[in-house]
């Protein structure tokens, strides 16, 4: 099954031609499912804290007797980091 004709388009790319911060996420996500994980990190690089973040969000949403939000704070400036250094890197 082709699961890349059902992906979502980047509005920023067919806008504007100019890749966004997020390209590349989906293709890396099904390339994990692949088990081809080194390929996964040179698609998006942030693909692994990108995924540990949503881990963290939905454990927060999931646990309530625990205070997740600083490490939710931490993981959203490290995915953050990860995301503009691989479009740095994939761009320039």
């Amino acid at each position: 099954m082709n699961l890349e004709k059902y992906m979502l388009p980047c509005w920023s790319k067919t806008l504007f031609g100019v890749e966004c911060l997020g390209c590349g996420l989906q293709r890396a996500f099904l390339l994990l499912l692949k088990g081809r994980f080194i390929s996964a990190f040179q698609m998006y690089p942030a693909i692994y804290v990108t995924l540990l973040f949503f881990g963290l969000i939905g454990l927060n949403l999931a646990d309530k007797s625990r205070n997740y939000q600083k490490s939710i704070i931490v993981m959203a400036v490290l995915t953050g980091f990860f995301m503009l250094g691989g479009y740095l890197y994939k761009n320039y």
